[in-house]
């Protein structure tokens, strides 16, 4: 930076002098002051250069692997997320299945009772007798008011069908030695025994149409099977304890007689939940990932 500073000089000044005697002139000299301007170079005043603020690609060299190593939050909820829909489209197409098997014509049961295995949830006719003497129960099992079956056996209240037992009668197959196992349906707990619904109890030569029913899988934390009365569909020790084939139908509302169990006590509908687990992982992999940008990479807290 350059700065003016006025320098004060004396400059010689020149008078002119008459003599009278020698009528000459002289020039007298005399010191004046003189203001001359000089430049200077003076220290210039620095204003210190802006902060800078660190880049992205700081902050992300910086990152530990520890820091890395919590992605792995966000990206097993994506996954589990990306699953769901999977498991979602599965389920929906085996409902279909299931609807579509349901509402197939009645065929006869085949001549070989092994076929059954390869038919689940389709519908077969039987010809035959019910030998009420060996019959069995499952439950306890809330009614399944199917159509208008609920009102054809006038057995119960509304407030009984919250609790009873599913009547399992082995029944003789018409015409061969072969018996299988029939769900008549549904009783009440108070009608449990044969005795308190003789009505009910069908004699001689019928002719049905049943659901094909395979054996359960026993569920988590129910005991294992004791005494007379089934917790689960047990297909196999059912078959063992009344000498039948092991086969398994269920009776349909059709069946239904007055002061009988209470047919179509089969449940085709399948939990399907999986939009709600979609929502939650995704949310889930949203906000930790969010989360983990703001915590690790802007490095900001709350």
């Amino acid at each position: 930076m350059l700065r003016t500073v006025c320098l004060t000089l004396r400059k010689p000044a020149t008078k002119l002098l008459v003599d009278g005697g020698s009528n000459k002139s002289k020039l007298v000299t005399e010191g004046l002051p003189i203001v001359r301007p000089i430049h200077t170079r003076t220290k210039p005043r620095i204003t210190p250069p802006p902060k800078i603020k660190s880049s992205q690609s700081d902050h992300t060299a910086s990152i530990s692997p520890f820091g890395w190593g919590l992605l792995i939050i966000p990206a097993t909820t994506f996954g589990l997320g990306c699953w769901q829909v999977y498991r979602k489209q599965w389920k929906e197409q085996l409902i279909s299945d299931l609807e579509r098997k349901i509402h197939l014509a009645p065929v006869p049961i085949p001549d070989d009772l092994s076929e059954l295995n390869g038919m689940e949830y389709e519908t077969v006719t039987v010809r035959g007798q019910f030998l009420h003497d060996q019959e069995i129960h499952l439950g306890p099992r809330a009614c399944i008011q199917h159509g208008d079956s609920h009102t054809t056996g006038g057995l119960f209240s509304q407030k009984e069908a919250s609790i009873g037992f599913l009547v399992i009668t082995p029944f003789k197959l018409e015409g061969r030695d072969d018996k299988i196992l029939v769900n008549r349906g549904w009783v009440p707990k108070r009608f449990l025994e044969p005795e308190s619904r003789p009505h009910g109890q069908v004699t001689g030569t019928v002719e049905l149409n049943g659901v094909v029913r395979l054996p359960e899988n026993r569920p988590q934390f129910t005991p294992k099977q004791r005494g007379a009365i089934f917790m689960y569909r047990d297909v196999e020790k059912m078959a063992d304890a009344r000498g039948t084939s092991p086969y398994f139908i269920d009776a349909t509302a059709s069946s239904t007689v007055p002061h009988g169990p209470v047919g179509g006590q089969t449940r085709v509908t399948l939990r399907n939940e999986h939009m709600s687990y979609i929502v939650t992982w995704f949310s889930l992999s949203g906000f930790t990932t969010w989360l983990w940008f703001r915590q690790i990479v802007r490095g900001k807290s709350f």
